[in-house]
């Protein structure tokens, strides 16, 4: 593994991280329908997360976007919860601790921004990710929190943060 680097989205990222998001989850048989591959915010994560309380990391190996991961405040819900979103990997970069640097990166930021909690939503065939979400410290729900729009995602988990 080359220099790996992660780092804040920037506009110039926008079509990069799409292309890694989309490529993961065709590879991953995930349903185009209830997930992110048809979020419109896809195509323009910078501009997404160019907001309060938000923030997109990407990770480069030798200048090349290769996974990505934000976090946000949880849609429809009330309450100082945040999501852990769209963390995706290409095949290169799975397996060497990048995930587990990526999640660190983003509860710092969740930290940093004040949230009491981070929840994401996965699927239940993503088994190395649910084991790094373990070794995180997220813990299974029995039913999902606030409404993201991926109804195709049934495997709900929570992180205190405080």
């Amino acid at each position: 593994m080359g220099s790996i680097t992660i780092r804040e989205i920037q506009q110039k990222d926008n079509a990069d991280v799409a292309k890694v998001v989309r490529k993961v989850l065709v590879d991953l048989g995930v349903p185009k329908v209830g997930t992110a591959y048809a979020d419109k915010a896809l195509d323009h994560m910078f501009e997404n997360y160019n907001v309060p309380k938000a923030t997109y990391f990407v990770v480069e190996e030798n200048h090349e976007v290769i996974g990505c991961c934000g976090i946000a405040q949880l849609e429809n819900y009330e309450g100082n919860v945040c999501e852990l979103q769209k963390m995706y990997f290409l095949e290169a970069a799975r397996g060497k601790g990048v995930g587990a640097q990526m999640i660190n990166a983003c509860i710092e930021k969740a930290k940093e921004y004040g949230f009491d909690k981070m929840y994401l939503e996965t699927m239940p065939y993503m088994e190395a990710a649910q084991k790094l979400y373990k070794k995180s410290g997220f813990e299974y729900l029995e039913a999902p929190m606030g409404n993201t729009g991926h109804f195709s995602c049934p495997v709900w988990m929570l992180k205190d943060l405080k």
